[in-house]
């Protein structure tokens, strides 16, 4: 168990499981952001089939295996990682704390977790390449409708170090998020989750005032290069042109879409509904992994994220298919209670429980997950 050493209350005992951790971030965050991160579009019927769908498989242990000597690591692009996870993007980390997207970031690089960067993130690609170092680092994209935009976009992830680029094609529209809507918050309007935009010499140009002179200009047309709602496979093949960099597709649920994704050229697939805050009443991204691997044949690796709580929930995505999973709310969640210290126990407990659930199961290492570890109920 981790401590939190807190100015107000000293020195304070972090949470262990998710909902703890969760309760945590409500008492200490204003209603609209934890509304911001907490909420799903609609009635929240898909952020509940995300996380119903982990409790439709039960794991069947092996006993009697040699678990003495383990192994969580995992190869992706021909580079290895530690353990069969990532930080995914999440946009506007400044409205849970002041650290921003720094605190997950080096948290990440603490333990060599690759992390992924939003590209609405307050602060700019370059800083968190900067306090990475040579830690790994992916970038996702909100494809802009200016394609001298995304040229630059992808230049400077290219230079500033990101080893990958995840294209997220699920959000060219806001869902209809009834919290943010109750709490009439969206903080993009501030300025918050800019950092990109507004130190993009291109952006910049677009611009009739600089921001500091009109940020509400600014603001609004950043969100609308982002909801680019005439995003195509034609659109995908440019990006693909325009970088030497893998290219990941997130925010696929369909095994069609995954063919096609894969005849355009695509590196890898992240399976996501987004945590269930884009549409109302969809699939649960376990749900989906199945019939996503199987219409990919091992042609290229398959990501998840959305619904991913402990390391069963890992075990489970594994053995269905996927190459690793990306952890969203938890590590935010983290950062919200206790900034850095608070995104790395969230990522330490995910690892240690991990490790003990493969073990229990008789697994000592990632590659000896299979299907035959899981039964649907």
């Amino acid at each position: 168990m981790g401590y939190y050493e807190s100015a107000d209350s000293g020195a304070t005992l972090l949470p262990v499981s998710f909902t703890e951790w969760e309760k945590r971030a409500k008492e200490k965050l204003a209603a609209g952001p934890f509304g911001y991160v907490y909420g799903a579009a609609g009635a929240g019927d898909t952020m509940k089939a995300n996380e119903d769908a982990f409790r439709q498989y039960r794991i069947r242990p092996r006993v009697c295996q040699d678990i003495s000597k383990r192994d969580l690591e995992i190869s992706l692009f021909g580079k290895k990682y530690p353990v069969p996870f990532l930080f995914a993007p999440i946009g506007v980390n400044s409205i849970v704390h002041s650290d921003a997207e720094v605190a997950p970031a080096k948290a990440a690089a603490s333990l060599g977790i690759p992390y992924t960067l939003s590209n609405v993130s307050t602060t700019p690609m370059e800083k968190i390449a900067e306090v990475m170092g040579d830690s790994p680092r992916w970038f996702q994209l909100y494809p802009p409708i200016n394609k001298e935009l995304t040229k630059s976009f992808l230049k400077r992830a290219e230079k500033a170090g990101f080893s990958a680029i995840v294209v997220t094609i699920d959000s060219t529209l806001l869902g209809w998020r009834e919290t943010d809507l109750r709490n009439a918050f969206l903080p993009f309007l501030t300025g918050q989750g800019m950092g990109n935009y507004f130190t993009d010499p291109v952006f910049l140009s677009m611009l009739d005032e600089p921001p500091e002179n009109n940020l509400m200009a600014a603001c609004k047309k950043a969100l609308d290069e982002g909801n680019n709602v005439s995003f195509s496979w034609k659109d995908l093949e440019f990006i693909k042109k325009e970088t030497n960099l893998p290219v990941l597709l997130k925010g696929l649920t369909h095994p069609t879409d995954a063919l096609l994704a894969i005849e355009h050229g695509v590196d890898g697939i992240i399976v996501s509904n987004h945590g269930g805050r884009q549409l109302d009443g969809a699939i649960g991204t376990l749900e989906a992994l199945p019939s996503v691997c199987e219409a990919v044949e091992h042609k290229v690796p398959v990501l998840m994220d959305s619904g991913i709580r402990r390391g069963a929930d890992i075990i489970k995505a594994l053995a269905l298919g996927a190459s690793a999973v990306l952890i969203g709310r938890p590590y935010i969640y983290g950062l919200a209670v206790a900034g850095e210290t608070g995104v790395k126990s969230v990522a330490e407990n995910f690892i240690a429980e991990t490790e003990l659930q493969m073990a229990i199961c008789g697994k000592k290492s990632i590659s000896e997950i299979d299907q035959s570890l899981v039964i649907k109920i």
